[in-house]
């Protein structure tokens, strides 16, 4: 069972449900992997639509490998996501929200 109050999100891969989670060091990763300035870039990317589906699967491998799995995104691409392309961007946008939700839900903000 995932909790979102530690930025925890679900996604069914190949008929199993694994945890995703963005840990500073993935998003340090991401940030370089996307060539992203900042995390507030990163975000703003997908807030805006302005995301490709590479950018989409490196989101998602990034909070698998968060959340514990050892895949690679080339497993992740080659991988049958329960919904489709749809429910993978709901999933990482649902990442996104819970990753950088302050306190009683608010998105962003001061800590």
């Amino acid at each position: 069972m995932v909790n979102p109050y530690r930025g925890e999100v679900a996604l069914e891969i190949d008929g199993q449900v694994h945890v995703l989670r963005l840990t500073l060091g993935v998003l340090a990763e991401l940030e370089t992997d996307l060539g992203a300035g900042s995390l507030l870039a990163l975000v703003e990317r997908f807030e805006t639509g302005a995301f490709s589906a590479g950018d989409l699967l490196a989101l998602l491998a990034a909070g698998l490998k968060g959340g514990g799995w050892n895949g690679s995104i080339g497993d992740l691409a080659s991988a049958e996501i329960a919904g489709g392309p749809v429910a993978a961007a709901r999933v990482a946008a649902r990442l996104l929200a819970v990753s950088f939700a302050i306190g009683d839900g608010e998105v962003g903000g001061d800590a």
